[in-house]
């Protein structure tokens, strides 16, 4: 399988650091083509949330060059990789709350992980950075780690009713600010002449399910300078609707 690649994050309009981080890379596996993507939306005083976005992204590319072998043809492999990817988080977790603690400030970042290969893509996340995968429709990947997406699977709320709650944006779970994290995962088959999404909460507040797809369908994306310009115009849409956070996606086309 091949792929198109495009990422761009944006400060936004508000805010005076950018606290998202990414990582996207194209590697070439036992003779596969595969993809790695990890993203970061970090939080804290000042700079202190792009500290631990970085150090958290920092991580997950030291575990690609160190660690992760290119076997992915086996259900046991992939439960390999989320053993590593689980102690990976749980250290990061400990390392960037120990900082936390010793500076006396509050600092963490949520963080979404998708690798891509011929035999299936495994996801991770933990707090509302988020994966898409976009074909004939438009599908969440992942499952928001916040107060309101749990209360919108109890019932408790609507979806039209959690988009205005006060409480939108309180994670359940975040690397450097929860007493222990358990990420989420989620496993699917690669799927040919799809578009893979992740992106921060920032990308999602403003504009709607249908407008991402109009613009990152893979009918709509046939090499990466669509793909990377589609990015950007619903960027710049987001920022016209005054979105107030940081912005980041990273979006791959496989064909």
């Amino acid at each position: 399988m091949n792929y198109f690649i495009a990422a761009d994050t944006d400060i936004g309009i508000k805010k005076s650091t950018n606290q998202d981080g990414l990582s996207v890379k194209l590697l070439k596996k036992n003779g596969e083509n595969m993809v790695f993507a990890v993203l970061c939306d970090g939080m804290g005083g000042l700079a202190k949330g792009e500290l631990a976005s970085t150090e958290l992204i920092k991580a997950f590319d030291n575990w690609l060059e160190n660690d992760f072998s290119g076997e992915c043809h086996e259900q046991k492999d992939f439960e390999q990789i989320k053993s590593q990817w689980s102690c990976l988080v749980d250290a990061q977790n400990r390392k960037i709350g120990m900082y936390g603690r010793q500076s006396a400030i509050n600092l963490g970042t949520t963080v979404v992980v998708l690798l891509l290969t011929d035999n299936g893509y495994l996801a991770m996340n933990v707090g509302d950075s988020r994966a898409y995968e976009i074909g004939t429709d438009i599908a969440q990947i992942t499952k928001d780690q916040t107060v309101v997406a749990q209360e919108i699977e109890m019932g408790k709320l609507t979806k039209e009713e959690a988009l205005k709650d006060s409480r939108r944006n309180v994670l359940l779970q975040c690397v450097g600010a929860s007493e222990t994290v358990v990420p989420a995962f989620y496993q699917g088959a690669t799927q040919l002449n799809h578009t893979y999404l992740l992106c921060s909460d920032g990308f999602v507040h403003e504009i709607s399910d249908n407008e991402i797809y109009e613009k990152l369908a893979p009918q709509m994306v046939n090499d990466k300078i669509a793909l990377l310009n589609n990015i950007r115009n619903l960027i710049e849409l987001n920022k016209s609707r005054l979105e107030q956070d940081n912005i980041s996606v990273v979006a791959v086309k496989t064909y």
